[in-house]
């Protein structure tokens, strides 16, 4: 059945394709050449020739493909440096302009899940959606108390349309690794994995009002950042509601500069909200993309964020943590051969890669890019083209960083909208370097030492029993070893003796008859016959006793 579907969903995407005349894009590879004139038999091709333009034409397939495409296509939108205008400008689109779904259909979900009237909970509820994405939309509402919130509301039938798509992607991800070898280092199961647990967690409602609580425990009273209060109360698996905020959408840049805000400042500080997110917390916000940006009306001189969606967040391990941070300012420095060990070291590359060839390669990479001044200079183009070195060094992408890569694409895309003299170098090293001088050093040892106290004072009263049973298992395993070498010596003189045993017994039996045969023949009879066959019977009896 499942084959069926995928064959179908295959065909449903080459007919969008088609239907949004982009199978030009396709037909325009150089190896699609002699067919290419087949675009002019497409009816769609004329019908729709001069009703969009290209960008809508792109970011309306995207619509119709669904929930997955459309979170890569809020990716792309921040990519200015990489898409051209029109195509970045036309995807911004997809933040919060999804096509609702009917606000009657959002009540009766809330009712399902309250099993109650909505009247019960509601004062006020505004049928017509605030904001519609790809997994959930939005609608304001107010509490029986007189509290302005927001409703977030899952889509009808979205998880048999994700674990649609999911097992599309995870049969292309299977052929890839099967008939493309060149796929297997970017580990595309590994990639599918990872975001069908990405997707799954964004279905539970739950578990992003439990992220939104510890953002905001996070960033609580800070200048930098707020995230709303979750009514747990009232929030479920498939609903959830948090307190309204208002704010101006940073993807506004009008609006924001008519209202006085600091560009510079602001887009500095949403580099430092990332690295706070990444190195102080190792707990980040990973849909940052400005569909879920707002900036405060207060404080207009030192502006302050507000973060909405928190369906998607990453993680980093200490030693992920230092690894990337001691990258970066490598990078900053231009110290490749340092670069080349830390990949080495990090498990990112074969332990067998030759750091020369490494290094020389990188540099290849960095030094065309870095000739730019600071402030042109593009994190995500970087990226870019050290991936192209990857098939030369079969370099491993870790699944655990992908979050975080995509994170910072849109951070970078956020920072240059706003302010594009942004210099994301000047910004970010800083930081990293009291990061990294925090974490190492004498002062971080003792810091280390007195946060571990608890636990080792925890642990204390147990050590003598541990020694105990470390020493007692030490004796048991060397009486064990000694046993095994008494038995091993004594099976090697047991080989030795029958060896020696059964070259007597051929001796022996050889004497016996000898003796027996000249005791047999009368003509052959003499004294010297019973000393052969006495012989033979003697050496007989030493082979039993040995």
């Amino acid at each position: 059945m499942k084959y069926f579907s995928r064959i179908a969903r295959l065909m449903r995407i080459n007919f969008i394709l088609v239907r949004y005349n982009l199978d030009e894009v396709i037909l325009a590879q150089p190896w699609f050449s002699p067919i290419r004139f087949l675009k002019y038999f497409n009816p769609y091709y004329w019908l729709l020739k001069n009703k969009f333009t290209r960008a809508e034409r792109i970011r309306l397939a995207i619509e119709s493909l669904g929930p997955i495409f459309v979170k890569a296509g809020q990716i792309l939108s921040t990519r200015t440096d990489l898409l051209p205008d029109d195509i970045a400008e036309e995807l911004t689109l997809l933040q919060d302009r999804v096509p609702p779904f009917p606000g009657h259909i959002a009540e009766e979900m809330i009712e399902r899940a309250y099993k109650a009237p909505i009247s019960s909970v509601f004062s006020h509820f505004d049928v017509t959606a605030l904001a519609s994405a790809s997994i959930a939309q939005v609608h304001a509402a107010t509490l029986l108390t007189g509290r302005q919130v927001v409703v977030k509301v899952l889509r009808p039938h979205i998880h048999k349309i994700i674990e649609r798509d999911l097992d599309l992607l995870q049969t292309l991800a299977k052929s890839a690794e099967r008939y493309w070898k060149e796929s297997r280092r970017f580990k595309p199961q590994e990639i599918v994995a990872e975001i069908a647990h990405t997707l799954h967690d964004e279905l539970d409602l739950l578990r992003e009002a439990a992220n939104a609580s510890q953002l905001r425990r996070n960033f609580l009273n800070s200048p930098l950042l707020y995230v709303p209060e979750i009514e747990w109360t009232h929030s479920r698996t498939n609903v959830l509601v948090m307190e309204r905020i208002e704010g101006i959408p940073v993807h506004n840049v009008a609006a924001l500069k008519a209202a006085g805000i600091n560009m510079k400042k602001l887009a500095e500080r949403s580099i430092e909200i990332f690295f706070t997110q990444v190195f102080r917390d190792s707990f980040f916000h990973a849909d940052m993309h400005p569909g879920n940006i707002f900036v405060s009306h207060d404080n207009k001189d030192d502006p302050q964020y507000i973060a909405v969606d928190f369906g998607i967040v990453g993680s980093l391990s200490t030693q992920d943590q230092r690894y990337l941070a001691e990258n970066m300012l490598a990078f900053f420095k231009r110290d490749y051969q340092r670069v080349a060990e830390l990949h080495i070291a990090s498990g990112w590359l074969p332990p067998n890669t030759r750091i020369d060839q490494f290094e020389g390669a990188i540099r290849a990479v960095c030094e065309p890019i870095f000739e730019r001044p600071l402030k042109d200079i593009s994190f995500g183009q970087l990226l870019f083209r050290l991936f192209q070195t990857a098939g030369r060094f079969q370099i491993n992408i870790q699944p655990q960083l992908i979050l975080l890569q995509k994170t910072l694409l849109n951070i970078e895309g956020v920072g240059r909208q706003l302010y594009p003299e942004l210099d994301l170098w000047k910004t970010a090293a800083p930081f990293l370097d009291r990061w990294l001088k925090k974490q190492l050093g004498v002062r971080a040892f003792f810091r280390r030492v007195r946060e571990n106290i608890p636990f080792w004072s925890e642990k204390l009263p147990e050590l003598p029993g541990l020694v105990y049973d470390v020493l007692t298992e030490t004796r048991r395993e060397k009486e064990a070893a000694r046993f095994r070498e008494i038995n091993f010596l004594a099976q090697e003189k047991m080989n030795n003796n029958g060896w020696k045993r059964s070259f007597i017994y051929g001796i022996s039996v050889t004497l016996v008859i000898i003796g027996g045969i000249v005791l047999w023949h009368p003509a052959w009879f003499s004294a010297s016959a019973l000393w052969i066959a006495g012989g033979g019977v003697f050496a007989g009896v030493m082979a039993k006793i040995l």
